[in-house]
C-alpha cells in the first residue's frame, strides 16, 4: 500500500471514492499531467502510467523517490523542526546559482521537508520562483515515512515521470488511454486564487489550451476526466461533455463563506 507522499492543497484524497466511480471501467495507459499530490494515482497503482507537472521541484522529488529512495530517508531524517532552521532550508532558493549545484537528492528533502512543515501544506512561490511559505509550528510533523516512501519507489519504477507543459502529453495519448486532468482551478473570488505552483501562474488563456487539448484526446477516442470549480467560466467551457458535481471541502480561504463544503466539478467525455 503506498499514498500521497506529500500534501497538497487542492488534492483529491476526500473526493476518491467520487472520481473512482466516474472513471471508465477498462482503459489502457493512465496519464496525469498535473500531478501534484497525486492522490488518484497512488490509490489506482496503474501498471503503466505517465505522470508529469509543471513544477520541478516536485518532478524531482518523485524522480529520488524512484531511483533512490533509501537516500532520501536518510537526508530526510536529519532536518529539524525549528523556525529558524525552516527559514535558513527555506531561503535556499534565493541563490540560484548555490541552489542549482544541490544534489538531486539534496532538493528533494529540502521539499519534502518545507511541504511537511510550512504552513497547511501550501506550496507556493512568489514571481521569482522563490518559495515563500511561513513556518507552520507544528508539534511532531511526520515528514519522513520510510515505508511509505519505499512501496511508492516501486509504484514509480513502472511510471514514466515527466516535467514540463500539461500539453507534453499530446504526442504520447493513443486510443483507449485516460487521462485525468486536475489543473489549477478557476478562482471563485479574488481570495481564492492558489495558482502559485510556479512563478507561471494558470490563467484563462490556459484553461482554453486545456479544453483544446481536451477535444483532441475525446477525437482520438481517449478517455479524459477533469475537475475545476464550479463556475460558469468552466461550465460553458465544457458544455460539449458530461458535467457532474460533487462537494468537496476548502479550508484555505480567508472569508469563512468560503470554507466548508464547496462544489466542483469533474468533467467527463464517456
Amino acid at each position: 500500500m503506498c499514498k500521497p507522499i506529500i500534501k497538497w492543497v487542492g488534492g483529491k484524497r476526500q473526493l476518491i471514492k467520487e472520481l473512482k466511480k466516474l472513471m471508465p471501467n477498462k482503459y489502457n495507459r493512465y496519464f496525469e499531467p498535473f500531478v501534484g499530490g497525486g492522490a488518484l494515482f497512488f490509490e489506482l497503482k496503474p501498471a503503466n502510467a505517465f505522470i508529469n507537472d509543471y513544477n520541478e521541484e516536485l518532478i524531482n522529488l518523485y524522480k529520488v523517490v524512484r531511483d533512490n529512495h533509501e537516500k532520501l530517508i536518510n537526508d530526510v531524517t536529519k532536518h529539524k523542526n525549528e523556525s529558524e532552521y525552516y527559514y535558513k532550508i527555506r531561503v535556499l532558493d534565493r541563490d540560484m546559482k548555490k541552489f542549482k549545484k544541490l544534489t538531486d537528492i539534496n532538493r528533494a528533502s529540502r521539499f519534502l521537508y518545507l511541504n511537511k512543515t510550512g504552513f497547511n501544506g501550501l506550496y507556493r512561490v512568489n514571481s521569482k520562483g522563490e518559495y515563500n511559505v511561513p513556518f507552520g509550528r507544528y508539534k511532531n510533523p511526520n515528514y519522513c515515512e520510510p515505508v511509505n516512501i519505499k512501496a511508492c519507489s516501486e509504484l514509480l519504477h513502472n511510471t514514466e515521470v515527466s516535467n514540463g507543459n500539461f500539453e507534453i502529453i499530446k504526442e504520447k495519448v493513443n486510443k483507449g488511454d485516460f487521462v485525468y486532468f486536475d489543473p489549477p482551478y478557476v478562482p471563485l473570488n479574488d481570495t481564492s486564487n492558489f495558482t502559485g505552483y510556479t512563478d507561471k501562474g494558470f490563467d484563462e488563456d490556459m484553461q482554453f489550451r486545456l479544453r483544446e487539448l481536451c477535444d483532441y484526446i475525446n477525437g482520438i477516442e481517449a478517455y479524459f476526466m477533469l475537475s475545476n470549480s464550479y463556475t460558469d467560466f468552466i461550465r460553458e467551457l465544457y458544455k460539449d461533455y458530461t458535467i457532474h458535481t460533487v462537494k468537496a471541502s476548502r479550508h484555505i480561504n480567508s472569508k469563512a463563506s468560503g470554507r466548508g463544503k464547496i462544489k466542483e466539478v469533474v468533467v467527463i467525455n464517456y
